[in-house]
């Protein structure tokens, strides 16, 4: 789809703000919302004019209880105003563990060794695969994969909504984690590069599946794929091309089971995800064995 065909979609973007890009449909009438148009339900969110269409048709004691709805949405407006609310925890606790490592007397070291990720301790330790993501090797280490993060969370986040981009960056950084452990095994890596690696695959993925203009990270990919290979970088690219691929399926994955009925797909495709990097993970333990 080209530039001018994806502006003309009304699919892409919200049926009441039509300024207003989206990937999150109302439960009912399965037009495209904003978060602001966005009202949560224990199965999925509302529209407007469903809610509204909902309230009539309940029973005087369900309408009572409808009524108090808006104050406490008022009272989180946070959690329908598009504010990337994981993104910005996710930056919080690892600049916090980041500071942490800078603890003098030993304290710090230890943080780091504990956290950081050896593919040979993987088996016996599994929190490595994703705390990899908190132990950062510099400040500029840090710094610029904050950045990225910080640049790409709030983009999808509102997108994707909070659970699915806590899912593709956890899993993203377990992709990185796995392929490092079966191609560098005694090789210590610490960064989040492989999780905002699966950010950009997924976020390339979800343009061109919505017909974006995608050259731009397009570009971006191949740059830091040149960067990764550069000889001397000191950059453990399996754990970025591991990450990539990870995020980029997980990315087809969202693409592909948009609509709200394909919701319990969508659960159990992320679950045979995860199972799949385990699975790929034990691989060696009977090859080798």
């Amino acid at each position: 789809m080209t530039e001018t065909g994806y502006q003309a979609n009304p699919d892409n973007f919200c049926y009441r703000h039509p300024d207003r890009q989206s990937f999150v449909l109302c439960q009912r009438c399965l037009r495209t919302i904003c978060p602001e148009c966005q009202t949560p339900l224990p199965v999925g969110v509302i529209c407007p004019e469903c809610l509204a269409e909902q309230q009539k048709q309940q029973s005087a004691q369900h309408k009572a209880t409808v009524t108090r709805m808006p104050r406490r949405r008022a009272s989180g407006r946070a959690a329908t105003s598009g504010t990337p609310v994981v993104t910005y925890a996710i930056m919080g606790v690892t600049v916090f563990s980041y500071l942490l490592g800078l603890i003098p007397g030993g304290f710090g070291n230890l943080v780091q060794v504990w956290l950081a990720f050896n593919g040979q301790l993987a088996y016996t330790q599994p929190w490595r695969l994703v705390t990899v993501t908190l132990v950062h090797a510099s400040i500029w280490h840090i710094a610029l994969n904050m950045l990225a993060l910080w640049a790409l969370g709030r983009s999808l986040e509102p997108l994707l909504g909070r659970g699915r981009f806590l899912a593709l960056y956890l899993l993203s950084a377990v992709g990185g984690s796995v392929l490092t452990a079966l191609l560098a095994p005694n090789q210590w890596v610490v960064g989040a590069s492989g999780a905002v690696w699966g950010l950009l695959g997924a976020m390339f993925v979800i343009g061109r599946h919505i017909g974006a203009n995608v050259t731009a990270i397009a570009v971006l990919l191949g740059l830091n794929l040149l960067i990764t290979f550069l000889p001397g970088s000191g950059i453990a690219w399996q754990a970025h091309i591991g990450g990539g691929l990870v995020g980029a399926l997980i990315g087809f994955i969202f693409a592909r089971t948009r609509a709200i009925r394909q919701q319990r797909t969508q659960f159990w495709l992320l679950v045979a995800v995860a199972a799949g990097l385990l699975a790929l993970l034990a691989l060696p333990v009977f090859l080798y064995r």
